[in-house]
């Protein structure tokens, strides 16, 4: 399938992890499946979820100033608690949470994303089996596997009729433009019938986007927390928190700050990916406000240059300019980001194409450059004045550099 031009240009999505473990502000999942916190402490947080203000045009909102073009919200978790009110299994919050979120994004022009875990721990047909190869001497976890001798294949049937059914209420009920799974570790490609579930969604919409984790079906890279030092060749999507965890936890007061987050933005763009940018709601339904306000604040300067950021793809290999770009989709402007106040003149290299013209982007000063050196087929260096003080971003200043036709890289030894 090729890819959705959409996903490559959206540049920024929001994550939004929302369930049942924001009540206590405990660790999704995880925290029952590793015995941090007792399984049945867990599960009562269903009864105490109320979700009492939530407001998916609010999100929308927010979302659309933040810049992003697309949303992924957790439909349902490793702890099988759907978000939407299902047929299929007991965990439900018997309500639909799912529908009007769609309803708002789409209202915003937001594409629709909707995360679903393949593995779901609290099915009772879930741990009947195990991975194909997995070593019998790792000790087995009692909410995802059995040892081999026990496996139960109907029971698994079981299960995979379970997610079945749900994924199509999900693709027939809400249409996603993308599906983001995830708990593909836990089985093999065959045991979760990858092309038979792909085949499934798109049914319903034929122009679905798959993460991955989709393993062979997957469309693009999903790189998680850590910024991939050389980018995934291909569309690819940087998933990332903006403090230290996924959902809600009450105790997390690390949040990177809005410099963190742009340049965070701004590398990722300039590989090539996108953004997913992860926000944790409150039990009721409310955003916290240091995340508010870093998306806010994101959002304020993709404005200031959304030239740099809408409509460019990948832009320098690394050690043309030190620091990430973007280039147009025509190839005539490349877009530099500075991070930190130029002591200097700005130096590129390797550029085969003449520059026309060079100003930032934002205040439109334009900045005297020239190129310096260069023999033969080896090109000088381009040597650009560092902008004025009151030309400088706080968070990340932009050059815009017009050129005299398409970008051309020399990246040759030159003459021994």
């Amino acid at each position: 399938m090729p890819m959705q031009p959409w996903f490559t240009d959206a540049k920024l999505g929001i994550f939004v992890h929302w369930g049942i473990y924001a009540v206590d502000g405990v660790q999704e999942s995880w925290s029952f499946y590793d015995d941090i916190v007792p399984h049945e402490r867990y599960m009562s947080q269903l009864e105490r979820f109320t979700g009492a203000r939530y407001d998916p045009r609010a999100w929308a909102d927010l979302f659309a100033r933040a810049g992003a073009k697309y949303a992924v919200l957790t439909s349902r978790h490793h702890d099988g608690v759907a978000l939407w009110d299902t047929a299929y299994g007991d965990l439900n919050l018997g309500k639909d949470y799912l529908g009007p979120y769609a309803e708002a994004l789409r209202e915003k022009d937001l594409k629709v994303g909707l995360y679903y875990s393949h593995s779901d721990w609290n099915h009772p047909d879930y741990a009947s089996t195990r991975k194909p190869g997995r070593p019998p001497e790792q000790e087995d976890n009692r909410y995802s596997e059995v040892a081999a001798e026990f496996e139960d294949l109907d029971a698994w049937e079981r299960f995979i009729a379970y997610r079945d059914g749900q994924i199509r209420e999900l693709a027939s009920r809400y249409r996603p433009d993308l599906m983001w799974f995830d708990g593909e570790w836990d089985r093999s490609e065959e045991q979760w019938r990858i092309p038979e579930l792909a085949a499934l969604i798109r049914s319903y919409s034929p122009d679905v986007v798959f993460n991955a984790r989709m393993l062979s079906e997957g469309d693009y890279a999903t790189p998680e927390q850590g910024a991939p030092i050389v980018p995934p060749d291909g569309p690819w999507e940087l998933c990332l928190t903006i403090n230290d965890s996924w959902g809600y936890q009450h105790h997390d007061h690390h949040h990177k700050s809005l410099s963190q987050l742009i340049r965070y933005f701004t590398e990722t763009i300039g590989g090539g990916g996108n953004l997913l940018l992860d926000v944790g709601p409150m039990e009721d339904g409310t955003i916290p406000e240091p995340q508010v306000e870093r998306l806010e604040g994101l959002g304020e300067w993709i404005r200031r240059h959304a030239d740099a950021v809408y409509g460019t793809g990948r832009g320098l290999p690394a050690g043309h300019h030190y620091g990430p770009s973007t280039l147009s989709a025509d190839r005539r402007t490349l877009y530099l980001t500075v991070y930190d106040i130029p002591r200097a003149e700005i130096g590129v290299r390797g550029l085969a194409t003449k520059v026309r013209r060079v100003t930032v982007l934002g205040t439109g000063t334009e900045l005297a450059h020239q190129v310096v050196g260069g023999l033969h087929e080896a090109v000088g260096v381009l040597w650009i004045d560092p902008p004025a003080p009151a030309d400088l971003d706080p968070h990340a200043t932009v050059l815009a550099l017009e050129l005299d036709g398409e970008l051309e890289l020399y990246r040759g030894a030159g003459r021994f």
